[in-house]
This record gives structure tokens, C-alpha cells and sequence, in this order.
């Protein structure tokens, strides 16, 4: 087992909401993160697609999943939060539904900035997708990850 799918089981278990959702952690490589949201009633709305609160969660769950491979080498000494979050639904969003979420700056300058001043704010930028890979929505999560204080 990887660091990487370490990391994916213990977000899966701290994560409770997600989870309730039937979010989903695929993947999570170096700044990239994979989730999804299987087609299930619980989360559908009145027209009988995804609800859009449900895609938010699918977004943001990979957006941490992006951000947690990216600063895998630290995660435990860090205390990162979603700061901020944008979501345009492009189109009905019906059966699973997978995000794709990146880092928009490459992990080692982001380490970096975290090293010498303790904190770094930084977008993920996210892409959800239908079983034709047609994309029903984009989201960008600003995280603030910061060193832990004792």
C-alpha cells in the first residue's frame, strides 16, 4: 500500500459527511485528486438529477484529496482548511458522477512557500464529469494550509 492510498483510506474515515453522501475517494497522486458520486436516490433533486449539494461535496472531497497528495510529506505537522469555494453547474448532472481535482501551482513551490512562511493559500481547481465525460460542473476550492501550533 502506498503513502498515497493511506492518506485515501484515513480521509474516507475522517470525513463523516462525504461518506453520508456515498462520496467516494478514488485516487490521490501528487496534487491530484479522483472522487465519486455513484447515482443513488438519496442524493437526487426534484427533477431527478444530482442535487447540487451533493455535487458540491464530490467536488470539495477531491479538491482535499488534491491538496492532501500535494502536501503528503507534511500532512500530519498542517492544519489546512477550505477557505473558499465557487461551483457553476453547466449542465444536468445525471448517474455517478466523477471530479477531477488539481493543485493550480506544482506542490514543491507551494512546500516551499509553506516552509519559510509558515502558511500558503493556493485553488484547487476541480472538473466533474458524467459516465460520457461530459462536464456538468467546475468548482475552485481556496485552501489555507498552515504549519500546526502545539
Amino acid at each position: 500500500m502506498t503513502p498515497y492510498d493511506m492518506i485515501r483510506e484515513r480521509i474516507s474515515q475522517t470525513v463523516p459527511f462525504a461518506s453520508h453522501t456515498g462520496v467516494e475517494l478514488i485516487s490521490i497522486e501528487n496534487g491530484i485528486g479522483e472522487a465519486l458520486l455513484p447515482a443513488q436516490d438519496v442524493t437526487l433533486n426534484h427533477i431527478g438529477s444530482q442535487h447540487a449539494g451533493a455535487l458540491f461535496t464530490l467536488g470539495e472531497a477531491a479538491s482535499g484529496a488534491a491538496m492532501a497528495g500535494g502536501f503528503i510529506s507534511v500532512l500530519m505537522a498542517v492544519r489546512s482548511v477550505a477557505a473558499n469555494a465557487s461551483v457553476q453547474y453547466l449542465k444536468v448532472a445525471k448517474g455517478p458522477i466523477r471530479a477531477f481535482a488539481k493543485l493550480s501551482q506544482p506542490a514543491e513551490g507551494l512546500l516551499g512557500e509553506l516552509e519559510k512562511s509558515g502558511r500558503v493559500q493556493f485553488a484547487v481547481e476541480v472538473s466533474m464529469r458524467d459516465e460520457a465525460e461530459v462536464e456538468v460542473a467546475t468548482m475552485q476550492v481556496d485552501w489555507h494550509v498552515s504549519k500546526a501550533t502545539t
